[in-house]
């Protein structure tokens, strides 16, 4: 369990984002963007987010309670990001090892090369390769290169 700012009205309908996961996965998910089609990991436009759920989410500022589970020991600071339970039931079987080689992290080598612009299997390959190529100089890399994806608000919704 990771702790967020709540973004999101309560009681709302996680069908919504279930079935956007499952199809970005299988790969059928196109968001048009002004870069031919790509696909996009959240959804933009999403009717469950406030309007303070909004910036906190184009910010990142709801990911700043996560820093006790890294104080806890169950985060890392850099790392995949945490999969949803129901996310995670639809990967393959190789989309697994994005979780099971590295410990979840706050930011990591997807949201600074890729964020929410790269397909479902691009960030898995992403995060792989952070879990191979593991070391300390790219955690400092990834660590200093993340302030510059969240001011830029690049493929963040």
């Amino acid at each position: 369990m990771f702790l967020k700012f709540r973004s999101m009205y309560t009681n709302n309908d996680s069908n919504i984002h279930r079935d956007y996961i499952n199809s970005l996965i299988a790969s059928k998910t196109h968001v048009k963007t002004s870069e031919a089609s790509d696909r996009v990991y959240k959804i933009k436009h999403d009717p469950r987010v406030t309007s303070m759920g909004k910036l906190l989410r184009k910010t990142s500022l709801d990911e700043l309670p996560q820093f006790w589970n890294v104080l806890k020991g169950e985060m890392s600071l850099v790392g995949p990001r945490p999969p949803i339970p129901y996310e995670f039931e639809s990967y393959d079987i190789w989309h697994r090892r994005r979780v099971l080689e590295a410990k979840p992290g706050i930011t990591g080598l997807w949201q600074v090369k890729g964020r929410s612009r790269t397909t479902f299997d691009e960030m898995v390959r992403l995060d792989l390769k952070y879990a191979r190529a593991w070391s300390l100089w790219l955690d400092v890399k990834i660590l200093v290169e993340t302030p510059v994806a969240v001011l830029s608000g690049n493929g963040a919704y």
